[in-house]
């Protein structure tokens, strides 16, 4: 085989996989799939979203609780010491993290309100567990847009925030609480 005839092969395997690919996802075809911008993607970077998109149907739903082997199980709030929550908080961020579970927007909250939204929200939530490489889900721990302009947004996004919606912004000011949920 001569060097000039690998590439039309590799165009090849490219072009099976895709239509592979688009024939699993018949039953799942939606706008998504049928994204304009698609017909400027190289075809090894359409594949790989297309791949991701497959991986995404296919998911099962399932508390998040229920992504660990074996069930990620954590005392009730109310049962720990301040001293023990902050240990048994941080294990828990860990172990988030090795399912790529990613907490933003946390630096307001204390060590309890934290642990009280990682077990009374984040833990039995039902979401996708999708293996695709690189893949993570991001939990911002922040429900109102308050509570974001007062600590995350910045000034662009204040600006433009205000502009929006026409109403008088609360003061920005920095977190009570340092950590590095990411």
């Amino acid at each position: 085989m001569s060097e000039t005839s690998r590439p039309m092969i590799d165009e090849v395997d490219l072009l099976i996989d895709n239509a592979r690919l688009r024939d699993e996802l018949e039953p799942y075809r939606d706008d998504s799939i049928d994204d304009p911008t698609m017909r400027y993607m190289p075809l090894p970077v359409e594949n790989e979203y297309l791949a991701s998109i497959l991986a995404w149907e296919r998911a099962p739903a399932l508390p998040i609780r229920d992504w660990f082997d074996p069930p990620l199980q954590i005392p009730a709030p109310e049962s720990l010491d301040d001293d023990s929550l902050s240990s048994v908080l941080q294990r828990t961020i860990e172990k988030l993290k090795s399912q790529r579970i990613v907490l933003s927007c946390t630096d307001h909250l204390s060590d309890r309100e934290l642990y009280r939204v990682i077990y009374r929200d984040i833990l039995p939530c039902c979401e996708k567990k999708v293996a695709v490489e690189g893949n993570e889900l991001e939990w911002r721990c922040v429900d109102d847009n308050e509570t974001w302009l007062t600590y995350y947004a910045d000034a662009v996004e204040r600006r433009r925030f205000q502009e929006e919606h026409q109403i008088e912004l609360p003061k920005a000011r920095k977190p009570r609480y340092r950590r590095d949920a990411r």
